[in-house]
């Protein structure tokens, strides 16, 4: 797809600072763009970049200043209508037509409902059932028993073991795990750590999306629970038992540990651990790298390891980054002291 910069503005309600002719084929970032492209910078921190740009046109803010390459559309969000230009550039999505790949294997006793696509090399066990309109791409296995609402899309090699139910309109990228067994097991007084039976089952809601290499655990007994519209990122772990409320954003790299409860739109950042058997009230946010030992209000934002409410973490930093000075003062202080002594002496 190619647009004018006047027809970009056009659609976008920019005020266009250049020539309306030039022809766009495509969006980029500031720093890797080259002509027939277009791009954004709204923070002046990015000043360097943008002048330093190749991209034949860029989203500003109303207000910038600085020097830019390329010719100029003025908005009040340059990044929510970058957003809105990318949309227009992406090329359609593939289409799966219904039907049956023939390399498939599927249980005679499994269930499809109308317009399936079910691709290559999928295989669905006894017993299961799929929604209509569902999408199973190539290499997903749909366990024993296991229920799949209408209208999901299961990106290649997904796993979804027995049992588990996923609700409707649910997307699950490549290499999701759901319904694996929990880490549980007994040590014996011989250090044999035997395993503990994990009889439990995984529960979807619907719109849930998972990114790439995501994990969740099957109940040991009773059920792991994912909230309707629950978001989660790459390589993100859930363990067995763990309850994740309505509206949850989960950021990559995050580690829930068995039994921990979520409420509803709590926001985990990237790379958090969050202990056993723990409490996370509503509408929480635990920011990147933080660990959670102890149970957490509802509202509140945590921040570091252990974590603590954020601002009582940024200003325990900032005390930390002083100990420098203050062992230098403590230094020179006990110099004086000796001094004082050694002439008292």
């Amino acid at each position: 797809m190619t647009l004018t910069l006047a027809e970009i503005a056009a659609r976008t309600g920019a005020t266009l600072e250049g020539d309306g002719n030039i022809v766009i084929n495509g969006v980029a970032g500031v720093r890797d763009g080259g002509p027939g492209e277009i791009s954004f910078v709204s923070q002046p921190r990015y000043a360097a970049d943008a002048e330093a740009s190749k991209v034949s046109a860029m989203f500003v803010t109303r207000d910038w200043n600085k020097p830019v390459s390329a010719e100029l559309l003025r908005v009040d969000k340059p990044e929510e209508v970058f957003a809105q230009v990318a949309k227009m550039f992406v090329p359609p999505p593939p289409q799966f037509a219904p039907g049956i790949h023939p390399s498939a294997v599927i249980d005679p006793t499994a269930k499809l409902g109308t317009d399936v696509y079910i691709g290559p090399h999928v295989v669905i066990e006894a017993g299961a059932t799929i929604g209509a309109r569902t999408r199973l791409l190539a290499g997903v296995y749909i366990g024993h028993q296991a229920r799949v609402g209408d209208d999901c899309h299961f990106y290649p090699n997904v796993s979804l073991r027995e049992h588990v139910q996923v609700g409707n309109r649910c997307i699950f990228h490549n290499g999701t795990v759901i319904g694996s067994d929990g880490f549980g097991y007994a040590t014996g007084k011989d250090g044999v750590h035997r395993k503990i039976p994990q009889i439990g089952i995984v529960v979807i809601g619907d719109d849930v999306e998972t990114g790439a290499n995501v994990t969740i655990d099957r109940a040991r007994f009773g059920k792991t629970k994912i909230g309707n519209g629950v978001k989660i990122d790459n390589l993100v772990q859930i363990a067995h038992n763990v309850v994740i409320g309505d509206g949850c954003i989960i950021v990559a790299q995050t580690g829930i540990a068995g039994s921990s409860i979520l409420g509803h739109h709590v926001v985990i950042a990237g790379q958090v651990g969050v202990a056993g058997h723990i409490r996370i009230g509503d509408g929480a946010v635990v920011a990147a790298q933080s660990g959670i030992h102890n149970d957490v209000a509802p509202g509140e934002t945590m921040f570091g390891t252990p974590a603590r409410p954020y601002r009582q973490t940024v200003d325990l930093w900032a005390h930390v980054g002083r100990l420098p000075q203050l062992k230098k003062r403590v230094a020179e202080m006990d110099a004086r002291l000796a001094a004082l002594e050694k002439s008292r002496a």
